[in-house]
């Protein structure tokens, strides 16, 4: 504890860029979010929209620091407490991409939630429960 602040019982979420905040968070500063949800996260910008990422990280191939500096997928070794991603159909693959990273450094606290039949942004109602729901879950076993 640290003046009355319990860092076992904070957690963090958000979506599309509260997602990307979200993986930053759990993963480069590893102790201070006991849980986190990402939702619809971006997890490598170098795979994004690039009228998006260009006016601000240039592009991959000529400005890979800035790319590989803010990409969440090359710090998910940092990964300490629990994380729930969810994640829609855009950019699918750097989800699969974050997984799989997970997976090869043996990370076991992690969960991955999927809504295929969702844009960006979500507009069926069973997804959003669902969704909140293991938001919900996630919070409730990791900070109460």
């Amino acid at each position: 504890k640290t003046q009355g602040i319990d860092s076992s019982r904070i957690g963090i979420y958000g979506g599309s860029y509260g997602g990307f905040i979200t993986l930053m968070a759990m993963f480069t500063q590893p102790g201070v979010f006991a849980a986190g949800a990402a939702l619809r996260p971006v997890t490598d910008w170098a795979h994004y929209n690039h009228g998006y990422t260009s006016a601000i990280l240039n592009i991959p191939q000529e400005d890979t620091v800035a790319f590989r500096q803010s990409s969440p997928i090359y710090f998910a070794n940092g990964l300490r407490g629990r994380l729930l991603i969810c994640h829609d159909n855009v950019h699918f693959q750097d989800a699969v991409r974050l997984v799989q990273r997970l997976i090869e450094l043996k990370k076991e606290n992690w969960e991955l939630a999927v809504y295929p039949m969702e844009r960006h942004g979500f507009v069926e109602e069973t997804s959003w429960m669902d969704e909140y729901k293991r938001i919900l879950k996630l919070f409730e076993q990791t900070l109460l």
